[in-house]
């Protein structure tokens, strides 16, 4: 990796800071030790209210981004719009900024074990929207 680019960048955008910042805890936790890739939380508004901050999810993407790619996930349909907003501009998300259709919470710890095992932005992808497959019953 020396020289490289480093882990692909995971960012969770919920509607609410507390759920973001749950899930990243969640998936540090099940990820485990050293070596995890970067993760942050863009949830809820500046102010605090739940919705979605273009701003928020910028600078998080920013923070995860060492140059293999950064994962957006999504917990909600006003989320997917601004995240897909942001792409659309194409100058605010960092080089290789995606927008990953994957289930929240699994998606979220999938990508993690995933991107903190070295696997490049296809491969944390496909295991974030694989979770789909889980099934609880």
């Amino acid at each position: 990796m020396s020289g490289g680019p480093g882990k692909v960048g995971i960012v969770l955008v919920s509607h609410s800071a507390a759920v973001a910042a749950a899930v990243a805890e969640l998936a540090r936790g099940l990820a485990g030790g050293g070596g995890l890739a970067p993760v942050a939380a863009a949830g809820g508004t500046p102010d605090g209210g739940l919705g979605t901050s273009s701003e928020l999810i910028t600078g998080a993407a920013k923070a995860v981004d060492a140059g293999a790619g950064v994962a957006l996930l999504v917990d909600l349909g006003s989320a997917v719009l601004t995240v897909k907003a942001l792409l659309a501009e194409g100058d605010e998300l960092p080089a290789g900024a995606r927008l990953v259709d994957a289930p929240f919470v699994e998606g979220a710890v999938a990508a993690l074990v995933t991107a903190s095992a070295g696997g490049d932005l296809d491969a944390v992808a496909a295991a974030a929207s694989e979770a789909y497959d889980y099934r609880k019953v």
